[in-house]
């Protein structure tokens, strides 16, 4: 037997029937979409990124930069508008998001802030998603302290080779860990969203059984930025 004779047989086997109907898709499935993060996302640090931006890019180019990100939330938000969810089925998971079991208060309390990230969260939450603690707390308080320290002392990422190489190595570990989170929590027959900064690569690490969407397209990598 050929192995295109073999597909349809493979293809039966990754799928369900109830009660005699019609086929039911098991594969699970992420639409995965980049995003850019705002001031408003960040906490505390969320003052000294906007200072450091104005510096560097004076007000008229900060204006101009919020323009383009406020455009880009509006394509995000379309995007989000238009998916189907199915009550219980579908499994939001956050950039920045710790596993903690306080989830739901921290994006209420982000999304009063300000964050379009976290009230679009709540709108599918609203919808049925639910709703997922996806990154290690341990892990975004070494990414904090790194951050802090980085802006205090003035550095320049695209300069300092030394503190670039500190952020790649934790990035790649906040990656394996969202992707291990989506591996184990991500249930056959479910979909996913994942919300995720521009500089992550998180989607090499999940298992090769998970279908990423990508609505938006790929994500661009940006050097020397805080996304």
């Amino acid at each position: 037997m050929s192995r295109r004779e073999e597909e349809p047989a493979r293809e039966e086997s990754s799928s369900a029937k109830t009660n005699g109907g019609p086929t039911v898709n098991r594969g699970r499935r992420l639409i995965y979409i980049p995003i850019i993060h705002t001031a408003a996302d960040m906490g505390s640090l969320g003052a000294s990124i906007r200072g450091k931006k104005v510096s560097t890019l004076g007000r008229q180019g900060l204006a101009h930069q919020a323009a383009v990100v406020d455009k880009m939330w509006e394509k995000i938000e379309g995007v989000a508008a238009g998916l189907p969810l199915a009550q219980g089925t579908v499994r939001v998971y956050q950039d920045g998001l710790p596993v903690c079991g306080h989830e739901r208060e921290i994006v209420e309390e982000l999304a009063g802030a300000g964050s379009r990230n976290h009230r679009l969260l709540l709108a599918l939450v609203a919808r049925g998603a639910v709703l997922m603690g996806t990154e290690s707390p341990e892990l975004l308080v070494e990414e904090y302290q790194l951050t802090s320290a980085a802006f205090a002392a003035g550095a320049n990422l695209k300069r300092d080779g030394r503190q670039r190489e500190l952020r790649d190595s934790l990035l790649e570990k906040r990656d394996r860990f969202i992707a291990q989170r989506i591996n184990a929590t991500l249930g056959a027959g479910e979909s996913g969203i994942l919300f995720l900064g521009m500089l992550h690569q998180a989607a090499k690490y999940l298992d090769p059984g998970i279908d990423v969407v990508y609505p938006l397209g790929l994500p661009r990598l940006r050097q020397g930025g805080v996304l």
